[in-house]
């Protein structure tokens, strides 16, 4: 059974940092690409940044360059998302998710975490 597990999600103001952190589990589970989304109150779920382990390639959400940085560590299954100069909106619910392309399309991944709350106050 293949697990992902976010945590480092809380409250924070405005022009504050955070780090997320998740960690995959599962026998089989050694997935190419890995990447973060978020969904925010009555809007969709949207791409936030990914890795490809295999390209070494790392794409972001144009509302984030310059202010996230996604990495992690292939062999141990875990990625980051260090989050500086949150502004109030990107208050959502934060996912990572794991698949063999590190696209923008959720569609594209087929393992995803339960969520971590990122709240950001003005």
């Amino acid at each position: 059974q293949v697990q992902l597990v976010e945590s480092g999600g809380g409250l924070v103001q405005a022009g504050g940092s955070l780090r997320l952190s998740c960690a995959a589990s599962g026998r089989t589970f050694s997935p190419n690409a890995m990447g973060w989304f978020r969904q925010a109150p009555v809007k969709e779920r949207e791409f936030v940044a990914a890795i490809t382990w295999s390209a070494g390639t790392i794409y972001y959400e144009d509302s984030v360059k310059g202010r996230f940085t996604i990495s992690g560590d292939n062999a141990k299954n875990t990625v980051y998302l260090q989050m500086n100069s949150l502004k109030p909106e990107d208050t959502a619910v934060y996912y990572c998710a794991g698949g063999r392309y590190g696209s923008s399309s959720q569609y594209d991944y087929n393992y995803w975490g339960q969520g971590t709350q990122v709240t950001v106050s003005s």
